[in-house]
């Protein structure tokens, strides 16, 4: 449908003798063409990437774009690639020899809904360009978060046969990441999720859910048992058909529990993704909401049945059969439990330096006797995260750069069973304390010798100059320590820390996306909002600036790809000279 608001642009003569003309119509440039007798009217802008329509060519009702050979239908907009949106046309009339046009048409669906639309387009053909352009869109629309979110969530649950994966984790990472951040970084993380669900997605089948039972009145416990049987077995099926059921009649903390008992029988699961996705799976759920779980949280059963299993590796049994003395913890847990019920725990202040020790079985008494006393699974949890954020933040440099990844996936572990046992009260969320422990045991190494932790003095140092500095030292590679010492001065000069973590946010988002490196800051990020103390929230902040400058800086493609989409939304001009 158009308005009435019809205007003189040109005249039917002069407009046949050039066959295109470029006018001005309520302050849009428009390209006129006069073709096979007919005036068509054309944003002069190609919606791929801004090059003047008006030095396209029209032949057969087709116009196509010199630049990158885009092909626009000329009645009505629609491209014939898909990488290139379609173009807005305008509704002309011919009277008295006069070429009048329409400057304001009414759109033929609602915008939210194009670009909604676009974002799908995107995702299903691994279109980096479109996905910016859809989120830059949705986000002036004010749908920036919850639509980008719910519609990459749904693809990305429904087009990978192996399930929950990296692209989904990030997805979520970036969910979680997004409140933390400046507006344009806001739309940075979720182009940044939907590329990587994109590009996790591309190329796989697509994934064909079970179905719940039918039996809605079964017992958690039966449903409990059925679930572990199942992930035992490595039966995808049944696992995800009694996950279902559960995540339909149970309660969110009731569905972590099964998932929990499922994903700790068996130890470190997929060298700490596992938990790790199961953990961001349930965050996610908590943006879109938990009516989602059956098909959100079926999609993370193929991350439990097919996992690689921790006491399955040589490491984990010689020389020091660390997976027995987990196996014999949790087995003793009901009665450690039992025995701590009524005694409250509070943590001793060298209680993380012990769990940093080079005796398994001593920390192992660590653990079963803080339990004994009262300790939580919460509590104990998060002092074994923050021996695991230890290992990162002093991983000394002079070990081989794919070890980053090794103290790296022992803080993630840690950190998504912190995250999980503020879910669930079931005895299964003390498991994952002792593999993790374990695991920062078994990386002791990557500590010898242990990089000095930054301890700068007060410093009258302006926090603005040093937050550039790190951002600065991201440019170059090599600067590990510095970016850590950065981190630290600046809670040193009472820097304002959550600015520190929007740099830190920046300074990620700029970046070609590295799945750990998103991973390590928003784990980071996490262990500082749950830190009680200025060192607490000090130490995760310096480690997540080590990983990351560490890793940097990168091409920075998928940055450039972002910047195009915004100066196009900004109706900035890509094709002239710089």
């Amino acid at each position: 449908m158009s308005s009435t608001n019809y205007t003189h642009v040109t005249d039917v003569a002069a407009l046949q003798d050039e066959g295109r003309e470029v006018v001005s119509a309520d302050g849009q440039s428009v390209v006129l063409f006069y073709h096979e007798g007919s005036v068509y009217a054309v944003d002069n802008r190609c919606p791929h990437m801004g090059f003047p329509l008006s030095k396209g060519t029209v032949e057969e009702g087709v116009l196509t774009c010199h630049w990158h050979h885009a092909r626009f239908e000329l009645a009505c907009g629609d491209t014939f690639d898909i990488w290139a949106d379609d173009v807005q046309t305008y509704p002309t009339k011919v009277r008295d020899g006069k070429v009048l046009l329409d400057p304001n048409p009414e759109p033929d669906v609602p915008p939210e809904t194009y670009w909604r639309n676009r974002l799908v387009d995107g995702l299903r053909e691994n279109l980096s360009l479109v996905m910016a352009k859809g989120v830059i869109n949705l986000d002036s629309l004010g749908e920036g978060f919850e639509t980008p979110l719910e519609t990459t969530l749904e693809f990305g649950v429904s087009y990978r046969n192996a399930g929950w994966g990296r692209g989904l984790t990030t997805l979520g990472a970036m969910a979680t990441l997004h409140r933390w951040l400046e507006r344009s970084d806001k739309q940075r993380a979720m182009y940044v999720g939907a590329r990587e669900v994109a590009s996790n997605c591309a190329g796989e089948p697509p994934r064909f859910e079970q179905y719940e039972l039918t039996n809605q009145t079964l017992s958690k416990q039966r449903l409990k048992e059925w679930f572990r049987e199942n992930c035992e077995v490595r039966d995808e099926n049944g696992a995800e058909r009694t996950l279902r059921t559960a995540a339909a009649v149970l309660s969110p903390a009731e569905t972590v529990e099964l998932l929990l008992a499922g994903a700790t029988d068996h130890l470190y699961l997929n060298q700490s993704h596992t938990l790790d996705f199961i953990n961001k799976a349930c965050e996610t759920l908590d943006h879109v909401g938990w009516d989602r779980a059956p098909d959100v949280l079926g999609a993370v059963v193929p991350q439990i049945t097919a996992a690689s299993r921790a006491e399955e590796q040589q490491a984990w049994r010689k020389p020091v059969d660390v997976a027995s003395l987990v196996f014999d913890a949790h087995e003793r847990l009901p009665d450690l439990v039992d025995t701590g019920r009524r005694r409250e725990w509070e943590r001793p202040g060298d209680f993380v330096e012990q769990l940093l020790a080079e005796d398994p079985e001593a920390i192992i008494d660590y653990l079963t006797t803080a339990i004994e006393a009262g300790a939580s699974a919460e509590q104990l949890t998060d002092a074994v995260a923050r021996a695991a954020t230890r290992r990162v933040a002093q991983f000394a440099t002079s070990n081989e750069f794919n070890d980053w990844n090794t103290v790296h996936h022992t803080f993630s572990y840690a950190n998504a069973a912190h995250e999980l046992a503020r879910r669930t009260d079931a005895i299964e969320a003390y498991r994952p304390a002792f593999d993790a422990a374990m695991s920062v045991y078994l990386d002791r190494f990557l500590n010898s010798p242990a990089a000095p932790l930054p301890d700068p003095e007060s410093t009258n140092r302006n926090p603005d100059a040093i937050r550039t500095e790190l951002l600065a030292a991201f440019d170059e590679q090599g600067r590990v320590n510095d970016a850590g010492r950065l981190v630290a001065e600046h809670f040193a000069s009472d820097g304002d820390a959550e600015t520190l973590i929007e740099t830190l946010g920046t300074g990620l988002l700029r970046e070609d996306p590295q799945f750990h490196t998103l991973q390590n800051l928003e784990g980071a990020i996490r262990r500082f909002d749950r830190a009680d103390s200025t060192a607490g929230k000090q130490l995760p902040l310096v480690a997540a600036a080590r990983y990351m400058s560490a890793h940097y800086p990168t091409r920075r493609e998928a940055n450039q790809t972002f910047n195009i989409a915004r100066r196009l939304h900004r109706g900035e001009t890509l094709h002239d000279a710089e």
